[in-house]
């Protein structure tokens, strides 16, 4: 059982919190980059939907390429560097089995992201990313460990 708070992040979302807490969402196609500093006990999770914000209206966190950035600065803000955070991610299933290689979202999504990482120099330590279904994640702050559920597409639909 995990201790202290948690938090159920939606899509454009983005928390940070420290140890004890657990942070949690579903995702289909969406990805979630975990974020782990264990010398300060914090963590951080963000939730995007696409992969790249296209100029038009507000910069939202709903786009990879905003939401990732966003998500780095809040752990750097809270005394993390890039040497001492670790990323995990999760997500970016192709939930349509009929998609077209234009339609291909998540694949997409877990490109930005490995990218991203990459630029800020983040080591990636753990990822389960693309496949078929949808995944329930919760990141225990405490211990650094992400547990994970497979769903199935009713699950992701009735938000069970």
């Amino acid at each position: 059982m995990i201790q202290g708070t948690s938090t159920f992040i939606h899509v454009g979302q983005i928390h940070v919190d420290s140890s004890p807490a657990a942070i949690s969402t579903v995702l289909g196609s969406c990805v979630a980059v975990c974020l782990y500093d264990a010398k300060l006990g914090i963590g951080g999770m963000n939730h995007y939907l696409l992969p790249f914000w296209n100029g038009n209206g507000l910069q939202s966190p709903k786009f990879g390429n905003i939401s990732i950035p966003k998500l780095i600065e809040s752990m750097f803000a809270h005394g993390s560097t890039h040497r001492t955070i670790q990323a995990k991610i999760f997500g970016g299933a192709s939930m349509n089995i009929m998609a077209t290689e234009a339609m291909m979202i998540g694949q997409k999504n877990i490109l930005v992201a490995k990218e991203i990482l990459d630029e800020y120099k983040i080591a990636i330590v753990a990822e389960d990313v693309g496949g078929q279904n949808g995944r329930k994640i919760q990141f225990d702050l405490e211990r650094g460990k992400v547990l994970l559920k497979y769903t199935s597409r009713s699950d992701l639909v009735t938000g069970r």
